[in-house]
């Protein structure tokens, strides 16, 4: 009887193992430690990572420990496009740069998983360029005033981090 149950347990404790592989797998995680989350199936994280340096701010959805370095995971809901959106990119590439800061270790890759395909980006010095470029032409705009909401879409302004001090909000 007892080593019955001790079978038992064994078999289970196994397919439980295969179960958290599979789910791992499709949800875009690479093989690690999650060392960082703040994405809904696990406990939120309040602690952003801040860069004082380059006045930036994130949250992203993971970030992973592998063998080659720590790798950032931004998990999108929608199906994946073509090519990974250039928000999501530069997105991305902000977390990479905060990693980098924050951590004090070099990031190669990130990973954008979409509902139905990921892509795997790496974060090249021309990708942290482009990073500066647009946090600089986004700084200047807000300094000019000239920075505006560009959307028409009342679900994603109800879900916007700034909402409640957005003077161009939409009222739905």
């Amino acid at each position: 009887m007892l080593i019955a149950l001790a079978l038992a347990l064994v078999v289970l404790a196994a397919l439980l193992f295969l179960l958290s592989r599979r789910l791992r797998q499709s949800g875009g995680l690479p093989h690690g430690r999650v060392i960082y989350s703040d994405a809904g199936a696990w406990q939120r994280n309040d602690q952003s990572l801040f860069s004082a340096r380059h006045q930036l701010v994130g949250k992203p959805d993971y970030l992973v420990r592998t063998e080659q370095g720590i790798v950032p995971v931004e998990v999108k809901s929608g199906a994946a496009p073509a090519q990974p959106r250039p928000g999501h990119v530069l997105q991305l590439a902000a977390y990479c740069l905060l990693v980098e800061e924050k951590l004090g270790e070099r990031v190669s890759h990130g990973i954008i998983q979409y509902a139905d395909r990921q892509f795997a980006i790496d974060y090249t010095p021309a990708l942290r360029s482009e990073l500066f470029n647009v946090m600089d032409e986004m700084r200047a705009a807000l300094a000019e005033g000239a920075a505006h909401r560009n959307h028409a879409d009342a679900r994603r302004c109800a879900a916007c981090g700034v909402r409640e001090v957005c003077d161009e909000r939409l009222d739905a």
